[in-house]
């Protein structure tokens, strides 16, 4: 039976979401002081809470303050306040519908004029051939590091279903840390944690294995992860088909399917890949392979902007439809399709030849909006990318100033909370 996009969707935690359209996680960046979510985003998520989304997934929350993906991340740790969490999931429910936390570690991909930590499975670089200087130089991860870092995911998720949330989405695409354990590329190891693909993806096994031991059973679980990282030899939909079997017996309620990382950046849908080139719904020809066999309902994210392409995308037997951009330029865009209208504008597309830059450009187009909406105004898709990239290279100079004068503080607080 074709999944009707407005029927509601049940989960194996026995969470039932009341429509079948997310809110899928975009990098918002906009940590306010203290690296916490302020009025700005509670503003953005009641903004989107609103327009009729079945669930909000928020944007990357870091599990370690010393490791962020960009320098307004948000950080829930064991030493932040909890009641700014618990604001941020009010404001996220006022619509009815649920919200999950993204958490994640960047590992490898942190950028050069970061404070902290650079770490990834081995001491291998982005590579971004002439851009490659704009990240850290990773070391390769001690065993009791990475124990510690999964530790920190779990701690993550405890807080987040303590503030209210209903669920977290474990980030393990894009080429973050999790990612580049289970990439064959990036991951050299020779111990339990490389090689085989089993080997490389117990990580993230280990990481919902602790997260499912400290939080109730009717909070939602989900899992991010490439259909293929679209990088030769890399990660791909056969590694993807196996992963999510193996995550089948740990209770986990949601596989969303995404592609692509820093260095093969498809889900910004500039992939490599000529299947899913300049088209909606990249990734849908590597979900159809895997919808099949799954045993997990799959969520699909990647350029879907109207009802046709979201109800073809259900068709194909995926469970959930995620959008983002789509969600950053119309946020009522699910109330919308229910009155039969469709968004009466799009993002002004960004066809720089440099990859890298147009990536990077295409998301500082996105958060641009965001923070239009955010300050009760309405989106303008039309800025000039040139314009968006400038605004947002001084934002982040300023929260760079921020971080680094934060993160002595947060480390001294955690080693007090270590030694007491």
């Amino acid at each position: 039976m074709t999944n009707e996009l407005f029927s509601p969707l049940s989960l194996r935690s026995g969470q039932v979401l009341k429509n079948r359209i997310a809110k899928a996680a975009m990098e918002e960046n906009m940590a306010g002081d203290g690296q916490l979510p302020d009025e700005q985003l509670l503003s953005l998520y009641r903004r989107w809470a609103t327009g009729g989304t079945g669930l909000l997934i928020t944007g990357n929350v870091m599990v370690h303050a010393e490791a962020l993906t960009g320098p307004a991340g948000v950080v829930l740790d064991e030493s932040a306040p909890l009641e700014p969490f618990t604001e941020w999931a009010r404001a996220g429910r006022a619509g009815g519908g649920a919200i999950w936390m993204q958490i994640n570690h960047p590992g490898r991909q942190i950028q050069a004029d970061m404070p902290g930590v650079v770490w990834g499975p081995s001491a291998v670089g982005v590579d971004l051939g002439r851009h490659s200087k704009r990240f850290g130089r990773p070391v390769a991860m001690t065993p009791e590091q990475i124990e510690a870092t999964v530790n920190r995911y779990a701690l993550t998720a405890r807080r987040a279903e303590q503030a209210g949330f209903d669920g977290v989405e474990v980030h393990a695409a894009h080429g973050y840390l999790l990612s580049q354990f289970l990439s064959p590329l990036v991951n050299k190891r020779t111990d339990r944690w490389g090689g085989s693909l089993e080997n490389r993806a117990r990580m993230l096994l280990d990481v919902i294995r602790a997260i499912r031991a400290v939080v109730s059973p009717s909070f939602a679980v989900a899992v991010k992860l490439n259909s293929a990282d679209f990088q030769r030899r890399g990660f791909d939909a056969d590694d993807a088909r196996q992963v999510i079997a193996m995550l089948e017996p740990l209770a986990v309620d949601l596989v969303e399917l995404s592609g692509g990382s820093y260095e093969s950046p498809a889900m910004t849908g500039r992939p490599t890949d000529a299947r899913t080139q300049a088209r909606e719904a990249y990734f849908l020809d590597l979900a159809r392979d895997l919808v099949g066999g799954s045993p997990l309902p799959l969520m699909l994210t990647g350029g879907i902007t109207r009802r046709e392409t979201a109800e073809t995308v259900l068709a194909s037997g995926v469970s959930l439809v995620g959008m983002g951009t789509a969600l950053a330029v119309t946020p009522d865009l699910p109330e919308r399709w229910q009155e039969g209208r469709e968004a009466d504008r799009q993002l002004r597309p960004v066809t720089w030849k440099d990859k890298a830059l147009a990536s990077a450009a295409s998301m500082a187009l996105v958060r641009h909006q965001l923070r239009r909406i955010a300050k009760g105004r309405d989106p303008r898709p039309g800025t000039h990318p040139a314009f968006a990239v400038i605004s947002e290279q001084r934002k982040q100079r300023r929260a760079l100033r921020r971080y680094r004068a934060w993160l002595p503080t947060a480390q001294g607080t955690a080693a007090a909370r270590r030694t007491s």
